[in-house]
């Protein structure tokens, strides 16, 4: 899926190496990363390397290039069901300035106009209130709580919440 780097503003996304392993090891174990994503070993791989069908990006600041988080896109192709989602982390010095904000709108904007599809999905979990705000700004809506959707680091069923933004609900950075 993926052609190259997407910019923004303040951010630049660029397609996910091996020479990213270390810092997205660094931002995948900060304890306020590894709350909502769990052990870093697990998904580690995945953020350098995804599974078919999955794209990773190193998310840049455009000012300097320093790689501030990951974030991923995944499609389902079936027609009738065609949709993709977003999964995002962001080291936590740079959490509170509106980079995840403006790095998921810049995604989802390419989404929607190179990939061609008409709803972007998220699934943050359902007490992380910060994350949910962020993606409201972007013009995510809640669709409704997925209970006991995922395992949290002490092995303890969480609520997630499922959200999705068409087209044309958007909002820019």
């Amino acid at each position: 899926m993926s052609e190259g780097v997407v910019e923004g503003p303040r951010l630049r996304l660029r397609p996910a190496v091996e020479a990213d392993r270390a810092r997205f090891a660094e931002i995948l174990s900060a304890p306020a990363v590894a709350r909502w994503w769990g052990d870093p070993g697990d998904n580690l791989d995945d953020a350098v390397a995804p599974e078919p069908g999955t794209d990773s990006y190193a998310i840049e600041l455009r000012d300097g290039g320093e790689t501030i988080g990951v974030i991923q896109a995944w499609e389902e192709d079936e027609a009738d069901f065609r949709h993709a989602g977003i999964d995002v982390a962001l080291h936590p010095a740079f959490h509170g300035h509106g980079y995840g904000r403006e790095a998921v709108a810049v995604l989802a904007r390419d989404l929607f106009e190179r990939r061609g599809h008409h709803r972007v999905t998220i699934d943050p979990a359902a007490a992380n209130t910060a994350a949910i705000r962020a993606y409201e700004q972007v013009g995510f809506k809640p669709v409704g709580v997925m209970r006991r959707y995922w395992r949290d680091p002490d092995g303890i069923w969480q609520d997630g919440l499922l959200m999705d933004l068409l087209a044309e609900e958007l909002v820019e950075p």
